[in-house]
């Protein structure tokens, strides 16, 4: 990927492919004399830095195609929501929508996939891209957005106030009495991420309680990765009493968890969530968690990527969405 932003150049497919410039024009306008290790080698670097999306776009595009895209790593209900907000956004709007997933639903998270799905999609067949909490900056020759992006991303984005909803939740258990309170992380790289860690520090910080790193986990928002980490904190003889997990889908594998090893939800231990999907509010207990509104997420992010595309964008490259706690059943003061 080239350095500080610029779009990517023959020269940088070449440098990673480890081959000279001519090679690579060479594999790009398909001509002979080329071994075929050495071309999937290209092809492979050219997939990796998303230099077809800025072939295209300079050399082949020439009108828009009225068709937008949303790159995702795999559905689940976080994306679905959001994926009602986009389409209500786009609804008489003139542009129609693909997306592009992984196939497997939690499948590994491989180093560069945003930037693999994004070169598939940008150029001759969409006008412009919505990426989905990648981990790492993403870059293409048509305009993009970005929601939930990477730590120190400079891309135009639309998240939610993750720390105000993460100190809020662990504020909220503060003010029932627990004292230990477990922490599971979600996927490293993504700035959702590290603010909701954040929040639950400087939560505790300003209680006067201290930050005991043995209770926190850290998992990747996927919930079976928050199963083997809710269980070694539950197992634990000093457990914490309250568990607060960086969202639904992990809070509700440690409800599953708890149940389990034989633990009451709220008796023996209060769980909250972040994200507020619709199965927070169908699981038994119902479960407290933080509303960031997933389906204005989609919304608002559409509404930016098509004012990107027509040009006429005239607000902030960053937007933040205000969140709101919402207490339910599965938190109570520690028995």
């Amino acid at each position: 990927m080239a350095d500080g932003g610029a779009p990517v150049t023959m020269s940088d497919v070449a440098r990673l492919a480890g081959v000279s410039t001519a090679t690579v024009s060479r594999v790009v306008n398909r001509r002979y004399g080329v071994r075929a290790s050495t071309v999937e080698q290209v092809r492979a670097a050219i997939e990796q830095l998303g230099y077809e999306s800025s072939l295209v776009a300079t050399s082949l595009r020439s009108s828009r195609t009225n068709v937008l895209g949303l790159v995702t790593h795999s559905f689940q209900s976080y994306t679905a929501e959001v994926l009602k907000g986009v389409m209500d956004a786009l609804s008489q709007s003139g542009f129609d929508l693909i997306i592009y997933a992984n196939s497997d639903l939690y499948g590994t998270y491989s180093d560069g996939w945003e930037q693999r799905h994004l070169a598939r999609l940008s150029g001759t067949l969409t006008d412009g891209c919505i990426v989905v909490t990648p981990s790492r900056e993403v870059r293409s020759g048509t305009p993009v957005v970005v929601i939930d992006p990477a730590r120190g991303s400079e891309a135009p984005s639309v998240t939610a106030d993750n720390f105000a909803g993460a100190t809020a939740v662990v504020e909220h258990l503060l003010g029932l009495g627990h004292r230990r309170i477990g922490f599971i992380a979600g996927r490293a790289g993504i700035e959702a991420a590290w603010s909701r860690e954040q929040g639950y520090r400087t939560a505790l910080a300003e209680a006067g309680v201290p930050i005991d790193p043995r209770l926190i986990a850290r998992g990747s928002f996927d919930p079976d990765s928050a199963a083997p980490l809710a269980r070694a904190l539950l197992d634990r003889p000093d457990r914490p009493t309250a568990v607060f997990a960086a969202s639904d889908g992990m809070a509700l594998k440690t409800m599953e968890v708890a149940r389990e090893l034989g633990l009451g939800v709220p008796g023996d231990l209060s769980v909250a969530g972040f994200d507020n999907i619709p199965e927070s509010a169908l699981a038994e207990p119902r479960l407290t968690t933080v509303d960031q509104s997933m389906y204005r997420l989609g919304n608002e992010a559409a509404r930016m990527l098509m004012s990107l595309v027509r040009g006429d964008w005239e607000g902030p490259r960053r937007v933040v969405l205000p969140t709101r706690l919402v207490v339910r059943g599965s938190t109570t003061a520690p028995g």
